[in-house]
């Protein structure tokens, strides 16, 4: 990371290059997120086809409203949000999602992966921050929130009356996929 010009009264400039780092990871997870979201909106059919493709447009909507969150927060603290395809590629920790034109209960399996990578990741986030900015900590959790009611209408498909969920134990979203179908 670059030497900070500036950034906000009451930080160290390297706890804002920290914060920034972290508020880089998000960034790149939610620009992967709402087009992962939107990939599957434009991908899933099946009997309960529009159910789920309209219950996915709010979400890509929230989710690049977190990135537009998180961007200006970098900016803020004196960073430079970096939002390019490449550079998220070659940052991210996560592979490709590779499901293609598939039935809803596997875009679904496949997606409560995706969330629960994504929440793990803020939480931790959520961690380290409360000693580091209170005020990114509250965003992340503002953010980590929605997310997790998005994660919940999703499992709401994958879930039995007993509450078990048809992607128990899927370690990938293929598996979770092939389950969930």
């Amino acid at each position: 990371m670059a030497n900070l010009k500036y950034t906000v009264p009451g930080m160290s400039d390297a706890d804002a290059e920290r914060v920034i780092a972290l508020l880089q990871e998000r960034l790149h997870a939610a620009n992967d997120l709402h087009l992962t979201l939107k990939h599957v909106h434009w991908n899933v059919v099946g009997p309960h086809f529009i159910a789920v493709h309209e219950m996915l447009d709010p979400q890509v909507e929230a989710v690049r409203g977190f990135a537009d969150e998180l961007a200006e927060r970098i900016a803020t603290l004196g960073g430079s949000p970096t939002g390019t395809p490449g550079a998220l590629v070659a940052a991210r920790s996560w592979e490709e999602y590779s499901i293609g034109r598939a039935t809803t209960q596997e875009h679904l399996g496949a997606l409560d992966l995706v969330y629960q990578g994504v929440i793990s990741s803020y939480r931790d986030g959520i961690k380290e921050l409360g000693e580091l900015d209170p005020v990114t900590e509250d965003m992340f959790i503002g953010h980590t929130e929605k997310l997790e009611l998005f994660h919940w209408f999703i499992r709401a498909h994958l879930e039995d009356k007993a509450g078990g969920l048809s992607t128990e134990g899927a370690t990938s979203e293929k598996d979770a996929a092939r389950s969930a179908g």
